[in-house]
């Protein structure tokens, strides 16, 4: 681990207080956005993440397997013309 990976660290954990600390502060005020700001990134963030994997399902592209103990299937894969 380098010296820059620890300062690294080390500032994710300073921001990581200062995140909490706005938001009990907004929470002790008793303001709606604070609730409502981490709400909001948390279902961006599902949304995102549920988009992308459905995404990923709708365009992948996946080649049929070949038995390398089946010789005809070789064969057969090889002189038939495949449909998109």
């Amino acid at each position: 681990m380098t010296d820059s990976s620890r300062a690294q660290g080390g500032l994710i954990c300073i921001a990581a207080v200062a995140v909490a600390a706005l938001f009990l502060m907004g929470l002790l005020a008793e303001s709606y956005w604070a609730i409502a700001l981490p709400i909001a990134a948390l279902v961006a963030f599902v949304l995102g993440l549920t988009f992308w994997v459905g995404w990923t399902i709708a365009t992948i592209q996946v080649e049929p397997e070949v038995d390398p103990g089946n010789p005809e299937e070789e064969t057969e894969s090889a002189s038939s013309p495949t449909s998109s």
